[in-house]
């Protein structure tokens, strides 16, 4: 899924072309991986195509998943079989500590070794037998004399004698065309150092035998002072020790030198260290290793913060683009950066917006019915409407006038506070519409803007629920509970919402007046229902006549008070929750009053 099997496969044309370039993949990927601990790999190749395989790791052990590693990759990846043995195993100490140091044989089977014996063929069979033989006795005595050469980083290689005494078997690893080179170097010597301006020539002892131009611009007397390369440059990666053996078995390996900083002139020492990036690459015939190398860089700032251009490194070298395409990189990141900032900003703030949102539509929904809200919101217009029945409630506060002129505004605004806010808490247990309130004057109505059938026994629980709150209420003057008269009335109204500045959902017909007159007749601490009465008959509630009266406006009318709920308690029209009954009878009896009485208005 992440393309890694591309990159295997790409890796090499052959099997030795892919384990020497293992190193300079695990290099890539230690860029984004960076608690990985790779080993490193190098090769020698044989005189007849044969390797002796090298493998270093900080971790022992792990050498014996090598062979399976490296004989699956050589038979999916270029269609060939080989086996691998083990000649010997050491530890070598480096810089980071110990490092584990396998040696490999790798050998390619003989395609006679692969065919199976049929019978009737006993002698080619015997033939077999014989060369596989030949070939393990020749293995064990080469790896008895491997053993007894000792290793020297300045003596000629030992493996010029491993590979005189190995008897390998017939066939070739690999097949590679055969390189034509010219007997001489077609390049003079300025020629070289200007092609190629970051390259270091040094022998085995370290000494600087040459150096690019641009180099020892930026090094200054690497080239003129003889000096040795450990002394101008450590090295960063591998983490190995600075010599020339060391250097040699991780040669396959991405080589990171950091200049020191105290080898620099005192000017530059407030810049940052110059990073070299290349290859090392051995020639054997003049015992001298040359760095092929590049100033690692990623951006322009980076160059510019080393007093670097373009125009330093080499047109042939790919630094060049990686530092471009880098930068157009790193400002589309910070782009997505900014766009991902600005994606949190819209969020908080979108969240804050809904927080806010739902702050305005409780404010809204306070004022006007939920349905009538929405239609507002969504820019409809709001027609009037007219419901058949309905139940309307007004209350005031019996001598509030005397009240208002015996004390401060303050005390007024407390009291009505208190007040208004515990009818408001009731006109949620009841499920009734608020209407307004105009002073003292409190109006609800039931069965509207939602039409419900048990309108008028919601209002008369609510109206009971009121002189039970009005009850808890100090009247600012006496310090007594202050007292309200409440009127009821049944019937049709035209409902809308008028205005444009704070506008109001108001109800208009007889019906209101008609309630409005049964709370001005009324007498403290009583709710005056209107002549509709007959809707609370039947529904245990208790009612009283109170007789005929003069109303205003209205001539002679038959009132009634309504007294209490004979079906629900206290704790029920306050919607305080039940404390648990002791007695059966009781529960079932409490059971009844839900079924039948409170709870079925609601």
């Amino acid at each position: 899924m992440s393309g890694y099997d591309w990159m295997l496969r790409t890796l090499g044309g052959n099997l030795v072309e892919f384990i020497e370039n293992l190193d300079a993949l695990h290099s890539y990927l230690a860029l984004s991986y960076q608690e990985m601990n790779a080993p490193s790999f190098c090769v020698e190749k044989g005189a007849d195509g044969k390797i002796l395989l090298h493998y270093y790791s900080d971790r022992s052990g792990l050498c014996h998943i090598v062979p399976g590693i490296i004989e699956a990759v050589a038979k999916d990846f270029f269609d060939i079989d080989v086996t691998m043995d083990i000649l010997n195993i050491n530890e070598e100490e480096e810089r980071t500590g110990k490092k584990e140091h396998v040696v490999f044989l790798v050998v390619q089977k003989m395609h006679r070794e692969m065919r199976w014996v049929k019978p009737g063929r006993s002698q080619e069979g015997q033939d077999v037998q014989r060369d596989q033989d030949a070939l393990e006795a020749a293995f064990f005595r080469m790896k008895e004399k491997y053993l007894s050469v000792s290793l020297h980083p300045t003596k000629k290689s030992c493996w010029d004698i491993v590979r005189s005494i190995v008897m390998f078997g017939k066939g070739h690893l690999v097949h590679t065309f055969e390189a034509v080179y010219p007997e001489r170097l077609w390049i003079e010597e300025k020629m070289f150092c200007n092609a190629f301006p970051f390259h270091i020539v040094f022998d085995e002892s370290l000494r600087v035998k040459q150096a690019g131009v641009n180099i020892q611009k930026y090094v200054p007397g690497l080239q003129t002072r003889k000096i040795r390369l450990d002394e101008c440059f450590s090295i960063i990666h591998p983490q190995v020790t600075f010599n020339i053996f060391s250097i040699c078995k991780f040669i396959n390996s991405q080589f990171v030198l950091k200049t020191r900083r105290e080898m620099m002139p005192e000017a530059w020492k407030t810049k940052p260290a110059l990073k070299l990036r290349g290859q090392m690459i051995w020639m054997e015939s003049m015992r001298c290793m040359i760095y092929m190398c590049s100033p690692k860089l990623h951006s322009l700032q980076e160059l510019e913060e080393r007093k670097m251009h373009l125009s330093d490194i080499a047109p042939l070298d790919t630094t060049r683009d990686l530092i471009l395409l880098n930068q157009q990189r790193l400002a589309e990141m910070e782009l997505s950066n900014q766009l991902e900032r600005k994606k949190e900003e819209l969020r908080v703030l979108s969240k804050h917006l809904a927080i806010e949102k739902k702050k305005t539509e409780t404010l809204l929904y306070a004022v006007l019915p939920e349905h009538v809200a929405n239609q507002l919101k969504e820019g409809k217009k709001v027609n009037a409407g007219e419901f058949k029945t309905c139940t309307i409630l007004f209350s005031d506060v019996v001598t509030f006038t005397n009240i208002c002129a015996a004390c401060q505004p303050i005390q007024i605004v407390n009291m009505l506070n208190s007040m208004y806010s515990r009818f408001d808490r009731l006109t949620s247990v009841h499920d009734v519409y608020k209407v307004e309130t105009i002073g003292d004057a409190y109006m609800v109505v039931g069965g509207i803007p939602v039409p419900v059938g048990s309108h008028a026994q919601s209002i008369a629980n609510f109206a009971l629920g009121m002189r039970i709150s009005a009850s808890k209420v100090e009247n600012p003057v006496t310090g007594e509970p202050i007292q309200i008269r409440v009127g009821i009335h049944t019937g049709p109204v035209l409902a809308g919402v008028v205005g444009d500045k704070m506008p109001r959902y108001c109800l208009f017909g007889d019906t209101v007046n008609t309630a409005s007159r049964m709370e001005s007749h009324g007498l403290p601490d009583k709710v005056h229902v209107g002549p509709t009465a007959s809707a609370l008959e039947n529904q245990g509630f208790e009612i009283v006549e109170r007789g005929e009266i003069e109303a205003k406006g209205k001539g002679k009318m038959t009132t009634y008070f309504l007294i209490r709920n004979l079906k629900a308690t206290e704790d029920e029209i306050m919607g305080r929750p039940n404390n648990p009954l002791d007695h059966k009878g009781e529960q079932k009896k409490m059971d009844k009053v839900k079924g039948e009485g409170l709870y079925a208005t609601r």
